[in-house]
């Protein structure tokens, strides 16, 4: 088959492999039908994590079973499935509490908590930027689709990850409505936090980010754009809210933030939010940061660290939650939002590309070029 293969920093290729195939009893076989490149993509395909040459990419995967293991009684040869990023067992402490984002069983490394496709550190499986992907415990995690799922693909790709992570930013903020909310990024997840949020009911949706094309989007989708080319997104937020800071706000970003000057900076959206955010205000923070960054440009990043501003933070009363999402947590019922025509996510998709262009794909995706906001790849085609 061919796949998207790592060979190195800012070097994907496409490449034979061998077909991937049923492994054990439970697992199906899925013919890839779109599969996206992640901003989170982006941190190993940059060679800021420890991901392995010859790893198979992608964890945003949707497609149709073409076999099944002798021990799958659920899921049907034929079935259109989404697969959420997420590899879990469906029976360990975690995923009975439906925390799958962080399985005691899928990842072997007994030091990590939580399973994915393709990603650094996230177990041995492979990602689905490939015409095939194995799928362990099939009955547990795939999400069959609704008959207008071949109408409606590129809406329901974006369950397997940016759809359900933006909408958990939301959950961890614990945005109610009537709300003013303000999320820190405006790509693929940021977006899909600030649609989370208006179809929740918040009073204003405040996205912050120096990406025009992405602002756009954000306006397009009833949200107030903030330019913070000149550094001001803070005082924005507090004009606009009379000077007392959003009700909660959400991190969109994670560890690869850019200032205004166009230099990295980790520590400054996380920041940015305690000022923005009012006093006992929550923070929900879904941007990847990363428990290590040999190639940081900070001392203390590369030890996985932020320079925070906890005082203000506790002076404040405000409080946090984090962490991946736990996609089957939501994924089911945002699937019926975009059956019904109450959530549409593709608005974001700016360009679907054949598998062998990937490598094209990343290098624009990765540069931010103008509107390059989300990238889907179809095998086949």
């Amino acid at each position: 088959m061919k796949a998207v293969v790592y060979e190195g920093p800012r070097k994907v290729v496409v490449k034979d492999v061998p077909d991937a195939t049923i492994e054990k009893p439970t697992d199906v076989l899925v013919k890839i039908t779109t599969t996206n490149i992640c901003g989170s993509d982006l941190h190993m395909y940059e060679g800021r994590t420890g991901v392995e040459q010859g790893k198979i990419f992608g964890h945003e995967n949707m497609g149709v079973v073409v076999e099944a293991g002798d021990a799958v009684w659920r899921v049907k040869q034929g079935d259109r499935v989404c697969l959420p990023f997420n590899i879990a067992c469906g029976c360990c402490h975690n995923c009975e509490r439906g925390l799958t984002g962080f399985c005691l069983h899928a990842n072997p490394d007994p030091e990590m908590a939580g399973a994915a496709y393709g990603y650094a550190n996230m177990g041995p499986y492979a990602g689905g930027q490939a015409d095939l992907l194995r799928v362990p415990w099939a009955d547990f995690n795939c999400l069959i689709l609704p008959e207008d799922a071949e109408e409606k693909e590129n809406d329901y790709v974006m369950l397997s990850d940016i759809f359900p992570t933006g909408y958990h930013a939301t959950e961890l903020a614990r945005l109610r409505p009537g709300d003013n909310v303000v999320i820190y990024g405006a790509g693929p997840v940021g977006l899909m936090a600030a649609h989370s949020a208006v179809i929740k009911g918040a009073a204003k949706v405040m996205v912050v980010d120096m990406h025009k094309d992405r602002l756009a989007l954000a306006e397009k989708m009833g949200a107030i754009p903030i330019d913070d080319s000149d550094g001001s997104a803070v005082q924005q937020v507090k004009d606009m809210t009379e000077g007392k800071g959003a009700d909660c706000g959400c991190e969109c970003v994670g560890y690869q933030c850019c200032g205004h000057h166009g230099k990295e900076e980790p520590n400054l959206t996380m920041n940015n939010l305690v000022q923005s955010v009012k006093a006992t205000g929550r923070i929900g923070v879904v941007g990847v940061f990363v428990p290590q960054d040999p190639n940081g440009i900070d001392p203390l990043e590369k030890e996985g660290k932020l320079a925070f501003d906890f005082g203000q933070f506790f002076t404040k009363g405000q409080s946090m939650g984090t962490g991946q999402a736990n996609v089957k947590t939501y994924n089911r019922m945002l699937a019926r939002l975009i059956h019904e025509g109450k959530a549409n996510p593709s608005m974001i998709v700016s360009h679907e590309l054949p598998l062998a262009e990937a490598p094209d794909g990343y290098r624009h995706f990765n540069a931010r070029d103008e509107g390059w906001t989300k990238v889907l790849l179809k095998p086949g085609r």
